[in-house]
């Protein structure tokens, strides 16, 4: 097999939602296409910080802030935060209508503890048991090194927004003002909670796929040679410029329409099991 360009999201692909360390299983995998000529990058909405625990692995390079932080080996190849009025005005709308927001800074988050996410976590712990969204974030707020309290910011580029709301709607003012310079990426929080929504807002200058474009050209590999594996709605657009495109078993029926293959769960040992399927180890 010619040697490809392989890219992996990170939260609910590499990782079951809320973990840090990789199944074994995918790592031998990522290793033996390395070894076989294949390289292997991170590609992920998350922000350099929050990516660079895995950077251990030996990843060929990684896009991060959804393809608003592009690196190949140890060359930087693309670096766009919000502009400074973006950011100040999506602040001002987000807190006008009420909903809760962190701000990704490349090397920290920061953010008060969802009150939204509070009161939902604490009613499904008095039913016994969290889903993996409500899981990741709750463990999320738990660690200091991954965000820090929202008075600490002061002024540091920011490359993304999350927020939570209770619904949609709650969001629609926020949407009128800015759907035209941002994505608003959403999917629904909680499984008993069937209107509120967790959002990332990604500035429609760049997304997961042209962070893959911007490496395929900077490598001199056409994006048709490269495979994407995805999870959730921020990796839409990766699926409109690889070759071969892979949703998680446990993925958006969203993604799972759009993507040219589907393959086990990150808990089933999907990712090994589909890196020998396609002849890559």
């Amino acid at each position: 097999m010619d040697s490809k360009l392989i890219f992996l999201d990170i939260d609910g692909t590499l990782l079951p939602p809320g973990e840090m360390e990789p199944p074994e299983s995918a790592l031998k995998a990522i290793h033996k296409a390395q070894a076989k000529g294949h390289k292997v990058f991170l590609c992920t909405g998350r922000n350099r910080h929050m990516a660079e625990p895995l950077f251990q692995y030996g990843f060929d390079g990684y896009i991060c802030s959804a393809g608003g932080y592009v690196v190949c080996g140890d060359e930087l190849l693309f670096d766009c935060p919000m502009e400074k009025s973006q950011a100040e005005g999506l602040r001002a709308a987000l807190e006008q209508c009420g909903a809760d927001y962190t701000l990704e800074v490349r090397d920290i988050s920061y953010g008060n503890p969802s009150r939204v996410l509070e009161r939902v976590i604490r009613q499904q712990n008095q039913q016994g048991a969290m889903n993996s969204e409500a899981e990741r974030w709750s463990k999320f707020w738990t660690d200091g090194t991954m965000v820090r309290p929202l008075k600490e910011y002061h002024g540091e580029p920011i490359y993304k927004i999350c927020y939570t709301a209770e619904s949609a709607a709650q969001i629609a003012p926020v949407r009128a003002l800015y759907e035209d310079q941002f994505i608003f990426c959403e999917q629904q929080m909680l499984r008993f909670s069937a209107e509120m929504v967790n959002g990332e807002l990604i500035n429609r200058k760049f997304n997961k796929g042209t962070g893959i474009q911007r490496i395929c050209r900077h490598l001199g590999v056409s994006p048709q040679d490269a495979i994407g594996f995805g999870d959730s709605e921020n990796d839409l657009e990766m699926t409109d410029v690889v070759g071969i495109s892979v949703c998680m078993a446990n993925g958006s029926d969203a993604l799972k329409r759009r993507c040219t293959r589907i393959c086990g769960a990150v808990t089933e040992d999907g990712l090994a099991r589909e890196f020998e399927a396609l002849g890559l180890v």
